[in-house]
């Protein structure tokens, strides 16, 4: 089985939609399906990662810089080009082989591009989080809490089958494999293991907000704090330089791949919005949750409304989250509640749900 995928990261777009097409690719790989990534170059991207992690990496041209996006969908401009262009140049680099499934995994693209790309593909699969624009394909996912079929009534076609909701978070298997060491383990809940881990890129430095906020906190005297971040991180080398004026023990890891064992290991998660979620939640690991972007409010705020995570809208309104969880007499009950609503969402079984449905000869 070929299986094609367009997709993106970059500073701007993050490596969200890359990484979880990753996790998409590599499940299937078990089943002898065969994967190619096309992307752009963009800076940040990461046709690096996806060849080493065995798969065939594609390169489109680069974005051009004069582009200017004025008509739908609303981030046609982290395409770098039209659409029309982007579909050409993609046909061009899969060349004339039809692919049996193609997926897309991009905000900038709709129901025009695959249409155009239907002559070159079996199926089109289709994974979206915004349900803001139209499209053509067989099948569509998203993964987001909170969001409902009808979110789609007209924007697809009639066949359309709907995968939604976090059951169908695309996880990699060490989340499930982790998933039983990290519940037990919160049965008695503490809080000495902080994690801090605000995506991929980071762009804005929201790290460095959070680690100056917390340094304005009273913290216990046992606590260490691990800040994960992205290998193209732009605010690395500061982030590594504020770490080591902490009052407690901070340390910095980069393009770490054991992430599900950090997670499983630390007490509480300061963490942003969008498809780590679900790795935590898999875990039931408590998390403060910082809103970096507006398509991550409504996510965000689903979880809060579940027990699942506390949010907060900026680095120091977490000051006084924490101030609840640092305290002995209400931390608890505060990190039971959390992990436990949490860990009722997801499983951590999700891409091997969409692979079975991908495999099958029907959809």
């Amino acid at each position: 089985m070929k299986i094609a995928f367009r997709t993106d990261a970059s500073l701007q777009i993050g490596t969200g939609h890359v990484m979880r097409c990753l996790t998409l690719a590599d499940v299937l790989r078990e089943s002898g399906a065969q994967s190619t990534f096309v992307c752009r170059p963009n800076p940040g991207h990461l046709l690096d990662l996806i060849q080493q992690r065995g798969h065939t990496a594609k390169t489109l041209e680069p974005a051009d810089d004069a582009f200017s996006a004025l008509a739908d969908p609303s981030h046609a401009k982290w395409l770098g080009t039209d659409w029309a262009r982007d579909a050409a140049q993609t046909h061009h680099v899969l060349g004339d082989q039809v692919v049996n499934w193609l997926v897309v995994d991009h905000y900038a693209l709709d129901r025009r591009w695959e249409q155009t790309m239907r002559p070159y593909a079996r199926r089109i699969m289709a994974i979206d989080d915004l349900a803001d624009r139209s499209h053509d394909c067989d099948l569509m996912l998203d993964q987001n809490l909170g969001r409902q079929a009808k979110d789609y009534a007209g924007l697809l076609n009639r066949h359309s089958l709907t995968l939604i909701g976090p059951e169908y978070a695309l996880l990699r298997p060490e989340f499930a494999q982790w998933r039983e060491h990290s519940l037990q383990r919160r049965t008695q809940p503490q809080l000495k293991n902080l994690l801090i881990t605000m995506g991929g890129v980071d762009q804005t430095n929201a790290t460095g907000q959070v680690l100056d906020a917390l340094s304005h906190c009273e913290l216990p005297a046992d606590l260490h704090i691990t800040v994960v971040m992205g290998p193209t991180a732009p605010w690395l080398a500061q982030v590594q330089t504020q770490a080591a004026t902490m009052p407690c023990p901070t340390q910095v890891q980069a393009g770490v791949s054991n992430m599900a064992q950090l997670m499983a290991e630390s007490d509480l998660c300061i963490g942003a919005a969008g498809g780590s979620a679900w790795e935590r939640c898999a875990l039931g690991l408590p998390t403060l949750v910082l809103i970096l972007a507006a398509n991550q409010r409504i996510g965000a705020m689903a979880l809060q409304s579940h027990a699942a995570a506390w949010v907060a809208a900026d680095a120091h309104q977490l000051i006084g989250q924490m101030t609840i969880l640092f305290n002995k007499e209400t931390q608890k009950t505060a990190l039971q509640k959390m992990s436990q609503a949490a860990a009722n969402l997801v499983t951590g079984s999700g891409a091997s749900q969409v692979v079975e449905k991908l495999l099958k000869p029907h959809v």
